[in-house]
C-alpha cells in the first residue's frame, strides 16, 4: 500500500480485528485516511457515523481513524464502550500508538492497540448464549 503498511501487514490488522471481537459484541474498525488535508477529528466522526459504528446494538464500536502523512490519529469509541472504559483508557492506548508510530511501528502500534480494544470490549461486552453476530464489516477502509 505505502511506505507505513505493506499488504501482508493490512492482512494481519484485519485478523487481528476479527481475534479482538472474537469474545465480545464489541466491534472495531480501522480507517486509513490520505485525503484530509484540515480538522481530521471532525472527518473521523463523519467516517464514524459513515460507516453504521453509531448503530451498533449495544453502542460498543471503536475506530481507529488514521492518517499518517498528516500524523494524525483519532481513536472514537461509541457511547456503551466509552462509557465502560472512561477518556483515560483512549488516552493511554492513544499515547501507545504515536509512541509505536513514532519509532517507525505502525503496523506493530495498530495491531496491539486493536488487540488491546478487545480485551476491554471482552470485560465489558461478553458475548451471551454464544452469539456473536458481525454487525460490521471488519475490512480496512480508506479515503
Amino acid at each position: 500500500m505505502n511506505q507505513y503498511l505493506n499488504n501482508i501487514q493490512m492482512a494481519s490488522l484485519v485478523e487481528a480485528i476479527q481475534q479482538a471481537e472474537d469474545f465480545s459484541t464489541g466491534e472495531i474498525r480501522l480507517h486509513i485516511d490520505k485525503s484530509t488535508e484540515e480538522n481530521s477529528a471532525k472527518t473521523a466522526f463523519e467516517i464514524f457515523k459513515n460507516l453504521g459504528m453509531d448503530n451498533t446494538k449495544e453502542r460498543n464500536a471503536v475506530l481507529f481513524h488514521v492518517n499518517f502523512e498528516k500524523k494524525y490519529l483519532t481513536i472514537i469509541g461509541d457511547k456503551g464502550i466509552h462509557e465502560k472504559v472512561h477518556q483515560e483508557f483512549w488516552d493511554n492506548l492513544h499515547d501507545k500508538i504515536t509512541h509505536a508510530f513514532s519509532e517507525g511501528k505502525y503496523f506493530e502500534g495498530l495491531r496491539s492497540a486493536i488487540l488491546e480494544t478487545g480485551v476491554e470490549l471482552k470485560k465489558f461486552f461478553p458475548i451471551k448464549n454464544g452469539e456473536n453476530p458481525n454487525e460490521l464489516s471488519n475490512e480496512i477502509t480508506f479515503s
